[in-house]
């Protein structure tokens, strides 16, 4: 009797049921596309953490920035020969510095292993080439004798040369003579290659050659990313000359992200030659044996190991802006509040709209109590079609919160994280975005393609609203039927 009554009520009042149908809808697909968008958004979050952490990383320990000493200009320093008389002279030279100049030892690795609550630490050098490639064109060359020396510089339109005094002849002075060069930079990464779990190339899928192997460990090989590879048109078998050491490019490294903060990929000892830090490295990497230990992980390496800054990653999503963590702040904040404001809303306008329709049923339903049907079997038939109506806005929420999470998805709009330096002396992870060869901070830019994926979860959730709106709304209906008496029907009839 139930299910004839209600199917019969439901088919004579379809526009009704439609009505608040879509005002429970339209609740819950803005439920759903802000759900979906912010689990885009801490997708793209999460993209940029692991372009700098790598895979798996929980946190990083890198030494902490001391003052720079006086007299330090912090800038790269660059000699070239001068001695040529009247002649064009091309001459290239690299400079290769630990990024922000900060560098711990290596035993420190082992160290940070070792305190409770670590899984695994591995080590790994980040450093900066900055390479100049220069045309000279020589004037005469002319020597003095004395005990001072003299000093100048080079850059767009004349040389320099250096000199120190105390000797018979200072450096040669240029007359006559220009210069044109080009200055590029590039970060290289020094890697485990015992463990590539962690690190700077965790965070990358090789998608030509191969990745090291553990004999490698010293070999002159690297792993190029595909954005280096393509602009300096570079493939597997071609060399990559670094301050005069020839590698052997093996593999192309596609990151995870949509850009690498990783230009170049060595192994960790050919990185330390080349920077001439022996058993030194900038960042270590460091997995938790429980993620909800972090914070007391963190505490434990501070407290044990002096000199050291411990970055998580919830650390470093604070230094994360651009219109990134914009998109995301709103999707958080406002989103949410503005979802609970509409699905309020949209249950109090479908529980009026109810308690309306059954005001407007006055006749029918004292009749039934007059036939004999308790007040709780007509409170059950109400809530029972406020149900049905709850399900069929769910449906149609659902429906149109997928559309609009396919949209979104569709267009894939672009957003940018900048990452700003968190203080330590090697930055965060393998990129430039840690500090620049004189130890400023910087930023690194990425651009990040925003998806919005949507669970069963909050499937799950707009299913609950749905049954939730429909019971509410029953509620309201059931109590404004529950009194309505036998009598009533009889006045109603004119």
């Amino acid at each position: 009797m139930f299910g004839i009554y209600l199917k019969r009520e439901l088919g004579r009042r379809k526009k009704a049921a439609l009505v608040i149908a879509l005002g429970l809808a339209l609740g819950i697909a803005l439920v759903i596309t802000v759900n979906s968008v912010s689990a885009g958004m801490t997708q793209a979050q999460d993209k940029v953490l692991k372009s700098l952490y790598g895979l798996g990383t929980d946190m990083t320990v890198t030494k902490t920035r001391s003052a720079p000493t006086s007299g330090s200009s912090g800038r790269p320093n660059f000699q070239f020969d001068a001695s040529s008389n009247g002649s064009d002279k091309t001459q290239s030279s690299d400079r290769v510095m630990t990024q922000g100049g900060q560098a711990l030892a290596s035993s420190v690795v082992t160290k940070v292993a070792q305190q409770k609550g670590v899984a695994s630490a591995v080590g790994a050098l980040t450093l900066n080439v900055t390479k100049v490639d220069g045309s000279f064109t020589q004037g005469k060359a002319q020597s003095s004798g004395g005990n001072s020396g003299n000093s100048g510089s080079g850059g767009q339109g004349g040389p320099g040369g250096s000199g120190s005094g105390g000797n018979s002849t200072a450096a040669p002075q240029v007359q006559g003579g220009g210069a044109n060069f080009d200055v590029n930079s590039y970060s290289v990464a020094g890697v485990d290659v015992g463990d590539q779990t962690l690190g700077p190339l965790a965070g990358s899928k090789i998608t030509t050659g191969r990745t090291f192997t553990a004999a490698q460990s010293n070999a002159k090989v690297a792993v190029v990313s595909k954005s280096y590879a393509k602009e300096n048109s570079l493939k597997v078998g071609k060399t990559l000359t670094i301050s005069g050491t020839k590698y052997t490019v093996i593999g192309i490294a596609t990151p995870d992200s949509s850009e690498s903060t990783t230009d170049v990929y060595l192994p960790l000892k050919q990185a330390q030659t080349l920077a001439d830090a022996k058993n030194k490295v900038t960042t270590i990497y460091v997995k938790a044996s429980d993620s909800k230990q972090i914070d007391a992980v963190k505490s434990a390496i501070q407290k044990n190991i002096s000199g050291t800054t411990v970055t998580t990653s919830a650390d470093l999503a604070e230094t994360v802006s651009g219109s990134l963590s914009t998109a995301s702040n709103l999707a958080t904040s406002v989103g949410k509040w503005l979802s609970i404001a509409v699905l309020a809303a949209a249950f109090l306008v479908s529980a009026l709209l109810t308690s309306s329709a059954v005001s407007r049923r006055v006749r029918e339903f004292g009749t039934l109590k007059a036939l004999g049907w308790p007040s709780r079997r007509v409170t059950r038939q109400v809530v029972g079609e406020s149900v049905v109506n709850g399900l069929l806005g769910g449906a149609l929420g659902i429906g149109l919160g997928l559309a609009a999470a396919y949209a979104v998805t569709a267009i894939s709009p672009k957003l940018t994280a900048q990452l700003g330096n968190t203080g330590g002396g090697g930055g965060m992870g393998g990129g430039p975005g840690g500090g620049s060869p004189g130890g400023q901070a910087s930023q690194n830019t990425m651009e990040i393609a925003l998806s919005a994926p949507v669970s069963m979860t909050t499937i799950a959730l707009a299913v609950g609203l749905a049954v939730a709106g429909g019971l509410i709304a029953g509620a309201m209906g059931g109590w404004r039927a529950s009194r309505m008496r036998p009598a009533d029907a009889l006045r109603s009839v004119s």
